[in-house]
């Protein structure tokens, strides 16, 4: 039988966004002593999973691309998030990750991929690996390239409103839902069941 899922974007979903002091910009946390959780996410991650959905963590990771921390850190970072995640007894089945960026400069990361959201392979991955069914999973991220990636694999979406990551959702995708944060999006997801929404 085929099995619901939620895919969760990272940084500014699960792990708060760090602020970057050379360009001013709250990014992805660039070292282990940078990741922060967000309030509340570890555990609706958990309700989400007892709820019966299965766990994905899909995000574009472009720092090692651009130069502007090493792919160490990057996994090391990694690591850290998702041991929040499991120590509630939670499982993430895969964490996929894109480390391309079209503007990067360390090869070969820099220039086109077709992992890199808003395109959907990784969902697709996912459902040809461990059997999703997209048009009954969600795809939660807190930009509009994550609603874009999640409508284009066939999934209900959420729009998590972060205010640092506002200036990246102009409003051009429309999610299925809009919420707070995990903990509020979980709560909606789970309300909403098999209801066609």
């Amino acid at each position: 039988m085929a099995k619901r899922a939620v895919f969760l974007d990272r940084d500014g979903v699960l792990n708060e966004l760090a602020l970057n002091p050379q360009n001013g910009e709250h990014e992805s946390p660039h070292e282990t002593a940078h990741v922060r959780m967000m309030p509340g996410a570890a555990l609706a991650a958990k309700r989400l999973h007892d709820a019966g959905f299965v766990l994905f963590i899909v995000s574009n990771q472009p720092s090692f691309a651009k130069g502007k921390t090493s792919l160490e850190n990057i996994h090391a970072i990694a690591h850290e998030v998702e041991s929040h995640i499991r120590a509630t007894g939670a499982t993430i089945v895969r964490a996929y990750y894109c480390y391309h960026h079209p503007d990067g400069t360390v090869p070969p990361f820099a220039g086109a991929c077709r992992c890199r959201k808003p395109k959907p392979q990784f969902l697709f991955d996912a459902r040809d690996e461990f059997g999703i069914d997209l048009a009954q999973s969600w795809m939660v991220g807190d930009q509009d390239s994550d609603v874009e990636c999640g409508r284009r694999a066939g999934c209900r979406t959420v729009a998590v409103a972060n205010r640092l990551s506002a200036h990246r959702r102009p409003g051009k995708e429309a999610p299925t839902i809009l919420a707070l944060d995990l903990a509020d999006a979980a709560g909606k997801i789970i309300a909403a069941g098999e209801r066609p929404v």
